[in-house]
Parts: C-alpha cells; structure tokens; sequence
C-alpha cells in the first residue's frame, strides 16, 4: 500500500494553517534598494502566492544594521512597515501565508555595508569580505537577542503570518554554534551548552514577541559541511533544544557555512565568469576569475541532497520539519513527504517557475526546468536573482558557462 499524497492538503505550523505543504524558502532576493522593500519584490513575491505556494518568506532580513552583509538586503525597521504591509496583503490575496526570515550576518559584512567593524562570536579575519572581525562583548548580547524579538513585533505589524529565524549557514547564531567561529573562553564558548547559550537568549525574545498567533521557523544546520565545524550530533542537540526548550514550531533543515563551505548549501558549481561579469569595475572581479573556482569549490548536485541528513532528524524529532536541498520534481517532492516531512521548501524552482506549484497540481509528474547552473546565486550578489531564462542578450560567454554547469 502507497501512502496517500499530502502535498495539496492543509498543514499546521504551531497556530498557522497552510493550504498546502510547499514554502518558497529563504533565498536572499536582493531586491531591496535603500535595505527597503521595492516593487520588484512586491511582484515576485506576488507571483510566486499566485503560483500556489502554501507560504512564501521575504529573506532575509537583518534585525539590526550591524547584521546587513548585502546592500540590497532588508533592514527591519518601522519606516518600511507601510511597504511590507502592501507585499502580505498581496500574498494573501493571492490565499498564501506570509513569511520574513530574520537574521544577522555576524562576520559576514564590511564598514562599506554594515557601517561599523563586522562581529562575531570572537574576532578575527573574514577573507571573503575581506575585513577584520570583532568579537562581541557579553554586553553587547542581550541588547542583540532583544532586537531579533523586536525585529518579530515588527513582522507582526507588516502582517506576517510567520517568521524564520536564521541560525544555520554560518550566520551569527551559527557563529556562536560553531567551533570554527566559537572561541571564547566565557560562558558563551566551549561546550555544546555553552555555545548554544546565545541562540537560547536570541529564541526567548523572539517566541515572547511571537506570542499565540504568529508560527515560528528555525532555519539551522544539520552539518557545517566541512572539517571542523559541527557535525550531525551537535546539530542534533541542537534540534532538541529548539524542539524542548525553546518551543519553536517547525525546523527548516539545511547545512553549510557561507564563508566556508558555501556550496555544501546549494550544491552545484558557481559559475564564475557571470559572477564577475556583475560586479563593479575594480579588481574583485578579476580577483574572482583568477581564484574563484579555489575559494567556492564545486559539491556535486543531485535531487534532494540533505535527504539522507534530514531523515535522521526525522527520526530524532517530534515537531514539523521542513525538508529543502534539491527538490525540482513532484516525484521527488512526494517522496520527501512520504518519508515523515511535513512541508517541503524551495527556492530555485521558483525563481525558474513561479508558478510550479500550481503546474505540479495539473501533473502528477511535473518537473521544473531549472538546470542548476547557479546563474541565479552569481547574479544575486551584484544585481538580483532572476533565473537566466528571463534575460534577454545574455552575452555568450555566459551562455557557454551556463550550458556547461547545468546538471543532467
């Protein structure tokens, strides 16, 4: 006997009900000039509700300045409020569920963006910015975990249904999980306990703020993804405290490092010559052709990556968890919810097809056309992201690296 398919049934996030089981995950849009939300945000998001999906997050946004690592990233802040509110009314117009995912980017910024030195949970040099990185005092760690709980009121306020909180990818939480990030000699670093003493703090503010009637997500790793970092049993540990103390209401699982292990999270190959082909004039983009493909090497892409990962938290843990890595198929997509996932999350899927979700109801077979060359993610970095099949007179070098890169 084959299990009946929940895929377009309704699903419960701690208070929230979705219509079905697909989230448009946390991809960063870059699409926020001024760290405000634009009308090309306003539309893809809006497209992407209309397209079927269960619930769509904004990402990610910073919940202090200090925490922006991209100049088109947004910055939760009153002013922006009144726009935030345009882009939920129109998701739920469209009958989608309205998300933001908030976050720090820690170490991962420059003065040029973040307008101050760069923190961490210690000091030290991030070579990918580059920069010189501060180690935060204990001070400055309750004002910090007070701003994540402020950033959820002010999701509230927009509209928001639900909010991500962003401790995976090696991002400031991450940072403090860490042992490759976690140095410190307080009650804030050594053991497992100890590093997790910070995302416990961040995670108090923010399910105070949350109250009864707002979902909340944690984006977290299963792995690092390299030597060093943490492993699948601290990451499980880490689950259950989520799942145990901090009363999340579903785990988005995923893996990685940004400044280190970057592709481990989106598999594939970054294709370099496009990505140096946005940047400013200057010499990153020739720093980038001549020691790009050294500094971000290939992981090999299949469908459904983390699976075997996600599937001993499946086993560990009672709570919703959101399966994301790889899914292009309803086949795939099926088998994921069939193996005990509750929801299933992508991204790059529908910044290819906006409206896949809705196709996937008409096929029972449909698949997305998205090749996984990664044009989307080397673009995101200077301009926006927008799959290569809506750009028009690409020149032909980049024609040639995206057919080269596409996984067959």
């Amino acid at each position: 006997m084959t299990r009946e398919s929940i895929l377009f049934t309704p699903g419960k996030i701690g208070p929230l009900t979705l219509r079905n089981r697909t989230i448009r995950a946390s991809a960063f849009e870059s699409m926020c000039p001024g760290n405000a939300p634009s009308k090309q945000l306003y539309d893809y998001h809006r497209s992407v509700a209309a397209g079927g999906i269960g619930m769509t997050n904004l990402a990610y946004a910073a919940v202090t300045r200090s925490g922006l690592s991209f100049e088109k990233q947004l910055l939760m802040r009153k002013e922006i409020i009144p726009d935030l509110r345009k882009i939920t009314d129109a998701i739920h117009a469209e009958g989608a569920a309205a998300s933001v995912q908030l976050g720090h980017c820690g170490n991962m910024s420059h003065r040029n963006i973040c307008g101050c030195t760069p923190i961490s949970a210690s000091g030290g040099f991030n070579i990918y910015s580059p920069t010189r990185v501060r180690g935060m005092n204990k001070s400055e760690l309750a004002p910090m975990a007070r701003a994540y709980g402020e950033a959820v009121r002010l999701a509230r306020e927009a509209g928001m249904d639900a909010v991500e909180i962003h401790a995976g990818h090696g991002y400031l939480i991450s940072q403090f999980l860490s042992p490759y990030t976690n140095h410190r000699k307080d009650e804030f670093g050594g053991s497992l306990e100890n590093r997790m003493r910070f995302m416990k703090m961040c995670m108090d503010e923010v399910m105070k703020a949350a109250g009864t009637d707002m979902a909340v997500v944690v984006k977290m790793n299963m792995r690092d993804g390299f030597k060093g970092g943490m492993e699948i049993d601290e990451c499980l540990e880490v689950a259950r405290v989520l799942q145990d103390e901090c009363g999340a209401h579903a785990l988005a699982l995923s893996g990685g490092f940004v400044s280190k292990a970057p592709m481990y999270v989106m598999r594939g190959a970054m294709p370099i010559r496009t990505m140096a082909h946005y940047m400013p004039f200057g010499y990153l983009p020739l720093g980038v052709r001549m020691v790009g493909r050294f500094m971000i090497p290939t992981v090999p892409f299949k469908e459904a990556y983390f699976l075997e990962d996600a599937l001993k938290f499946r086993a560990a843990l009672k709570l919703p968890l959101i399966y994301l890595g790889g899914l292009v198929s309803r086949d795939k997509i099926e088998e994921v919810l069939a193996d005990g996932f509750e929801f299933v999350a992508m991204a790059r899927a529908l910044i290819n097809e906006p409206g896949f979700v809705n196709r996937m109801k008409e096929d029972e077979h449909a698949r997305c056309d998205c090749g996984h060359s990664n044009y989307c993610i080397a673009r995101m970095y200077s301009k926006d992201m927008v799959c290569h099949k809506y750009i028009k007179d690409l020149p032909s070098s980049i024609v040639k690296e995206i057919k080269e890169l596409e996984f067959k």
